[in-house]
């Protein structure tokens, strides 16, 4: 499989690099017979969910998103959206470790998007099987932890021209 990026030094790819390479799947050059990753945007955002007497946020949402396309070679392609959202008390008092437990928070959450696109990718594995990309239903939801919401959400494209099957 390889893997593309908008940004193939950021630190989301090398995550997504590294769980791949965590769950023994071989990363190699594009071409055009290779299945391929290509990481399409990140992103984060926040909003406040309640305020301290004085108006300063107490308490804040953070939200990650990201977006990326799977193209495999005969079949098509799909684009997922993966969003993993946390929740965290903002203490006014310790503005330097606020700085550092929001970067650690946001690490953490690429973390869980990059192992939420290898979990997309081997629930696709049993539908590219059966020569098809379409998702079956599933039966065992697995439930995320309780101060993590994680949500994919997909996309499909119709094979282009140039993912025609070459006799």
């Amino acid at each position: 499989m390889s893997l593309t990026s908008y940004d193939q030094y950021s630190t989301f790819t090398r995550m997504v690099k590294r769980q791949l390479r965590m769950n023994e799947i071989t990363v190699v050059q594009p071409a055009e017979d290779v299945p391929n990753i290509h990481l399409l945007s990140e992103g984060t955002g926040e909003r406040t969910l309640s305020l301290y007497q004085n108006t300063r946020a107490a308490e804040i949402e953070l939200t990650f998103v990201a977006s990326y396309r799977v193209t495999i070679p005969n079949l098509g392609e799909k684009t997922f959206s993966t969003s993993v959202t946390r929740s965290y008390l903002d203490n006014p008092l310790t503005a330097l470790a606020k700085s550092v437990e929001r970067d650690m928070i946001e690490d953490e959450m690429r973390k869980l998007a990059a192992s939420q696109i290898v979990r997309q990718m081997a629930r696709l594995k049993a539908n590219i099987h059966t020569g098809t990309m379409d998702e079956q239903p599933a039966s065992n939801a697995v439930k995320p932890s309780e101060d993590y919401t994680i949500n994919t959400s997909e996309t499909q494209f119709a094979p282009s021209a140039s993912t025609a099957e070459v006799q």
